[in-house]
């Protein structure tokens, strides 16, 4: 009962308008037609005011929360009723009266809220109070028939008394079974309707949320060309608004920029076959190029005719820069094979010209013009086998292999490379910026080397006899999505690069000086690569030019620290 009374519905409200018309019709019995006598005044007052307080109640339970009370108002409810009713029977004429119909609305009102076993509880109370009525008025407790106290005392006979009164008791019963029986088989149909409803509801919840939220772009049109369905995906990719072409022919929706899609869909719909993959180029919102991935199935009648086409698309665009990546992956490793394979054959002749022009240098005479030449052969060579060694480097990037490395310690020993490097000179200054605690990230120790000598080698070339400050550093930190990262940073105070050429410094074979290879910010490049790190170069001219690499870092687990790595680090200034 506590879960009906408290539950929302148009139960709730069938059962209070009953107690209400209920209610009218003792009230207006016992005041209009029976002149209020007044041993109907208590008992009419108090179903009044209970009946008040229930109302309340129900109103308002779900501000007050309590079942028990409103539980117990209910049943004193139907007490006070029952009492009120039993009063007008015996007002009435006792069991002649007519109004002992009353009972049945109340037994009725009982079936709503108690079901079978309660209705048939409040079927017995009835009884009890219709006897009780009659065995009042008979005066039942004595040896004969008393004077009737009633004013419709009209009928006296012993058998129609009993049989009267049990037809009455036999009829509120039978009302109360089949009342409370329906009620109960209408609730438990009314429980198998709103779980289906739940269901249905969930249902419908779960596979609108998962097209709505799926990766790819879906939409839906009718056989018309009618837009019905547009995801969150489609929003995206498209630049549309789902509330802005739902309902709109598709050939109004995605005319101009959008052209190539309405007339990929429509062409589906009309040849009714499936396309698994299809691809196609449309404009975004700024003008630029899009490739479009689309899939579509056509869906058709009975009479094979085609109601509605369903299609799913992607946006192409990282696709295609994967596939870029892998083809350019694809030409790398077949240069470096390629690369593998002539090494032998360059070196070996370029090492005995070399060899032979140093002998001849050495063992003949000469001078002049002669000299020059054989100088520029030597300079030459080994210029050519530097370019060849760095080619090489890019082409073929060993295989990295992972390990903790205390950065501090890497920056330190390219240090100590670069301050022996031909390129550096006593006009340049190396300093290093100092740091809280030792960093530590995952990578391999000799590619890490090389990829700051590269940077370093660089600064130090830019900076030439002027001179000037190069500086390291490495920090840790925490990037938006928690992730443990370390920035490790290499800066010059030179004349800093141009902005038209700062995206094209990674390209190999691209450089600015006479004698530059352009492959060391290339190698740069494809070993941070290789550790899944990633560089942001900034640059001002006349100020110079800063590299900054960030790489995946590793929390300190204790290892043991070089002894020499604060050491060395202090002294470089």
């Amino acid at each position: 009962m506590a879960s009906y009374l408290t539950s929302p519905g148009i139960k709730n409200t069938g059962l209070i308008i009953l107690r209400l018309i209920t209610f009218s019709l003792i009230c207006g019995l016992i005041i209009g037609w029976l002149a209020y006598p007044s041993y109907l005044q208590g008992p009419l007052l108090g179903y009044g005011f209970i009946t008040l307080a229930l109302f309340l109640t129900m109103f308002f339970r779900r501000r007050w929360r309590a079942p028990l009370l409103l539980q117990l108002l209910m049943a004193l409810h139907f007490v006070s009723e029952i009492s009120c009713e039993a009063g007008i029977v015996y007002t009435t004429g006792n069991f002649y009266s007519p109004f002992a119909a009353l009972f049945l609305l109340t037994i009725v009102s009982a079936a709503l809220i108690y079901r079978l076993v309660g209705t048939l509880l409040v079927a017995t109370v009835v009884s009890i109070a219709y006897a009780g009525v009659v065995w009042i008025n008979y005066g039942l407790f004595a040896s004969g028939p008393a004077v009737a106290f009633g004013k419709g005392a009209l009928f006296t006979g012993d058998d129609t008394l009993f049989y009267s009164t049990f037809l009455h008791i036999l009829i509120y019963y039978l009302v109360a079974f089949i009342a409370g029986y329906l009620a109960q088989k209408l609730q438990t149909r009314d429980r198998q309707l709103n779980s289906a409803s739940v269901e249905l509801y969930r249902a419908r919840l779960a596979t609108g949320d998962i097209l709505r939220h799926l990766n790819s772009g879906l939409l839906t049109m009718t056989g018309q060309g009618e837009i019905v369905f547009f995801n969150h995906a489609a929003e995206s990719i498209l630049d549309l608004k789902g509330a802005e072409v739902s309902g709109r022919d598709c050939r109004n929706v995605f005319a101009g920029r959008l052209e190539p899609l309405a007339e990929g869909l429509l062409f589906a719909l009309a040849s009714g076959q499936q396309t698994s993959r299809q691809e196609f180029e449309i404009s975004d919102a700024q003008g630029r190029v899009l490739p479009i991935g689309i899939s579509t199935s056509v869906l058709f009648n009975q009479d094979g005719t085609a109601r509605g086409l369903i299609a799913i698309f992607q946006d192409l665009t990282q696709a295609k820069i994967m596939e870029e990546r892998m083809r350019h992956a694809d030409r790398m490793a077949a240069v470096g094979e390629l690369a593998a394979s002539m090494a032998h054959e360059i070196r070996n002749p370029l090492a005995a010209i070399s060899g032979s022009v140093e002998v001849l240098k050495n063992d003949l005479t000469v001078s002049g013009d002669d000299e020059k030449l054989l100088s520029l052969i030597i300079t030459e060579s080994g210029r050519l086998n530097k370019m060849l060694s760095d080619f090489l480097m890019y082409a073929r990037v060993g295989r990295t292999q992972f390990q903790k490395i205390e950065v501090q310690r890497i920056i330190s020993d390219t240090i100590d490379i670069v301050r022996r490097h031909p390129s550096f000179s006593a006009a340049m200054t190396i300093e290093v910026e100092p740091a809280n605690g030792l960093t530590y990230i995952s990578g391999d120790a000799d590619q890490l080397k090389q990829l700051l000598l590269n940077l370093a080698v660089n600064a130090c070339e830019v900076l030439g006899e002027k001179g000037g400050v190069i500086q390291f550093g490495a920090t840790a930190f925490t990037d938006p999505d928690g992730e443990h990262m370390v920035a490790v940073t290499v800066r010059d105070t030179g004349p800093g690069i141009p902005a038209e050429i700062l995206d094209k410094i990674f390209l190999p074979f691209f450089s600015t000086k006479k004698k530059g290879t352009g492959l060391g910010l290339a190698i740069v490049s494809r070993l941070i690569e290789a550790h899944n790190g990633r560089i942001e170069v900034s640059s001002i001219l006349g100020h110079g030019t800063e590299f900054r690499v960030y790489f995946q870092g590793l929390a300190d687990d204790g290892l043991t620290r070089h002894p020499d790595t604060a050491e060395s680090l202090s002294t470089l200034h």
